[in-house]
């Protein structure tokens, strides 16, 4: 029953943070305030609708670690992809045809805004962390990674591939990296990173959503397996390579932290840990 009441509770300033941005129909400043607005109020709700229904502090948000924690994801998911289309633009698959738009890349920073926090508290903080508690850390970030992968398929140019490889680099990573930390403000932080630094920063797809305006008219070709084709560069190899990669290291801090739940303790609660650790 908790799981829906937080589901939906974050679902609906979801939806009505989409709808708000929509009506903006591209004004960049609107765009920029309705997204953080919309993160704002995500945060809040959740917060509240957690304190009601398991009677706690909501240790996952915690003031104190929003700034250095929040930081090191970002630090993360901008070097995630700045690696990935290093790659890429090494093999000629990446180039740039000039200055993009920096009103296109000032609203993208509210609308990935937005993105980051209502996907992280909606998959990572509710789906998760609550089914994790049931069936375990692996199971969960198995079974949790490949729903988030699948919701993609909705989008204008999804592909089966683009959705898998989404499922394994962002999925699983996010959640390994919530296991390691127990705490939300790192995968929001990387999540934005990763998504701003694509379309905000290099032009290019994110996530099968059509061609995005950032800071660089950036343009790819070539092989689908190098570049991601029409879905954007998280279809490449590299990402997905690279998104395996901090997911195994995210799970030896878990181990090494004793923040993995066995399935076999599926009915404790799950640990707490701090960035310190």
């Amino acid at each position: 029953m908790r799981l829906l009441k937080q589901l939906l509770a974050v679902a609906a300033v979801t939806f009505v943070g989409g709808q708000a941005a929509a009506a903006a129909d591209g004004n960049a400043p609107l765009t920029l305030v309705l997204g953080f607005a919309t993160a704002a109020l995500a945060l809040f709700v959740y917060t509240r609708i957690v304190r009601r229904t398991e009677r706690r502090e909501v240790t996952e948000l915690a003031r104190k670690d929003a700034v250095p924690a929040t930081g090191r994801g970002l630090l993360i998911g901008g070097a995630m992809f700045g690696a990935v289309i290093a790659n890429i633009a090494f093999l000629g698959g990446y180039h740039v045809d000039g200055i993009g738009s920096v009103s296109g890349a000032i609203g993208l920073l509210g609308f990935m805004a937005a993105v980051a926090v209502t996907e992280e508290l909606l998959f990572r903080g509710v789906l998760f962390r609550i089914i994790e508690e049931r069936i375990g850390t692996y199971l969960s970030l198995t079974l949790t990674g490949l729903v988030f992968g699948l919701m993609h398929l909705v989008n204008p140019d999804a592909t089966l591939w683009g959705s898998i490889a989404i499922a394994i680099e962002a999925g699983f990573m996010l959640a390994a990296a919530y296991a390691a930390t127990r705490n939300l403000w790192l995968p929001i932080g990387l999540h934005f990173a990763w998504n701003f630094a694509q379309g905000g920063v290099f032009g290019t797809q994110v996530s099968g959503n059509g061609e995005s305006e950032g800071l660089l008219n950036g343009e790819t070709s070539g092989s689908a397996l190098v570049t991601g084709g029409e879905f954007g560069p998280e279809g490449s190899l590299y990402a997905v390579g690279f998104g395996a990669a901090l997911t195994v290291v995210f799970m030896w801090l878990a181990h090494r932290r004793g923040n993995v739940i066995p399935r076999r303790r599926s009915a404790a609660p799950a640990p707490t840990a701090t960035l310190a650790q």
